[in-house]
């Protein structure tokens, strides 16, 4: 056998038989000399203390951040998105009413529900782009879009405008919906609720309002996904700690029998209190799975912001303002989503993923110290003539 092989099988041998002696205590009669145990200690329980509360910790850290950003910006941003587009379709509808009604608009104007929802749906617009949840190129598409919704409520004044002059009226019309949708629906056909039907498209022909929209609404919703997914990264981490957190259980138990029968202690009281620590993983975890759980459900209602709302239903809000809102308004959505985000943890453990890693270190110093303490007692009392 080659030198490197033999050395490389010396070097593993040499891991394993430390790790079976750390998982499986000897007898106490074969054990090494106390000066070796505890240097060993010395080394393996604030090492094994650090990774674990590192990797636990920026795991932890990670899934509750992820809940943060879904809660407070993709969530929003899509709720917002899909009130720009059904608020524009309603918009558009009443304006074509209005405009039905020829020379009267001129005097009474535009109906009161279109300028309410340009206005709702340039807020709408507004509030997705100071919502954190865009890219640079996004941005800039959502400034197409508001320049495209400036467009359009420009050529439905030219229809008003031109109400008198059936031609004119029905072009600056069909060109504002052409800005809205692509293709525009036929002014005879109607969806649900009376509402012409405006299906976004794709490709480079897609320029519309409803297109791109629909586009941003896609990008987001896959970043979204990706962020509520437990990625390679996290459950690395996660590998990592429950390994670690499990031989530094065994461990400190080891290290409180070793203690106990050849030092006589009943129990090391600085160690208890640096692994009481431990007690609190069970919490977090739990609570790191139910902020898991709660974001797949986040998942799901942000596919349902862009595939299940409609007009029709956006206008019971209007038609019907104290009935019982319908579960699939953008409304209820955006609620159901953030009561399950918020919903989705441990009470009394909002704040606690900044402090994992630093009550790591601070166990790790303690363990330290205390056995340092220990091992230099015993040096001091064997060099005065006392048994090994």
């Amino acid at each position: 056998m080659s030198t490197p092989w033999r050395t490389l099988r010396l070097v593993a041998a040499d891991v394993l038989r430390r790790l079976l002696r750390h998982l499986w205590a000897a007898p106490h009669t074969e054990r090494t000399r106390n000066r070796a145990y505890l240097r060993e200690r010395l080394v393996a329980l604030p090492l094994l203390t650090i990774v674990a509360a590192v990797a636990f910790g920026w795991a932890y850290a990670d899934i509750r951040s992820d809940t943060t950003a879904l809660r407070d910006s993709y969530t929003p941003a899509l709720g917002d998105l899909a009130d720009a587009e059904m608020s524009l379709r309603i918009a558009d509808r009443e304006a074509e009413r209005s405009l039905a009604a020829g020379e009267s608009v001129r005097l009474s104007g535009i109906g009161k529900r279109y300028l309410t929802r340009t206005t709702r749906a340039t807020q709408s617009l507004n509030q997705v782009a100071r919502s954190g949840a865009l890219t640079t190129a996004e941005r800039q598409e959502l400034d197409v879009v508001s320049g495209l919704v400036v467009d359009y409520g420009t050529w439905i004044d030219f229809a008003q405008d031109n109400v008198g002059d059936p031609p004119l009226r029905a072009a600056g019309l069909s060109y504002a919906r052409s800005m809205l949708c692509t293709p525009p629906a036929p002014p005879d056909e109607a969806g649900p609720g009376g509402y012409p039907p405006c299906e976004p498209g794709s490709g480079s022909d897609a320029t519309a309002v409803v297109d791109r929209i629909s586009a941003l609404e896609e990008s987001l919703r896959g970043r979204l996904a990706e962020r509520a997914a437990l990625g390679g990264g996290v459950l690395g981490a996660a590998g990592v700690a429950g390994i670690s957190l499990a031989l530094l259980g065994l461990g400190f138990w080891r290290t409180q029998v070793f203690l106990r029968h050849r030092f006589h202690l009943r129990v090391s009281v600085p160690l208890l209190v640096a692994s009481l620590p431990l007690l609190a993983v069970p919490f977090l975890t739990a609570d790191a799975v139910l902020a898991h759980r709660a974001q797949q459900r986040a998942v799901t209602t942000a596919h349902q912001l862009s595939d299940a709302t409609s007009p029709a239903i956006e206008a019971t809000v209007e038609e019907r303002p104290f009935g019982t809102p319908h579960p699939r308004l953008i409304a209820s959505l955006d609620e159901r989503a953030d009561r399950d985000l918020a919903g989705g943890r441990l009470p009394g453990l909002g704040g606690a993923a900044p402090w994992v890693a630093p009550v790591g270190l601070l166990s790790a110093a303690l363990s330290y110290a205390t056995l340092h303490s220990y091992r230099r007692e015993y040096v001091l009392i064997s060099r005065s003539g006392a048994a090994l």
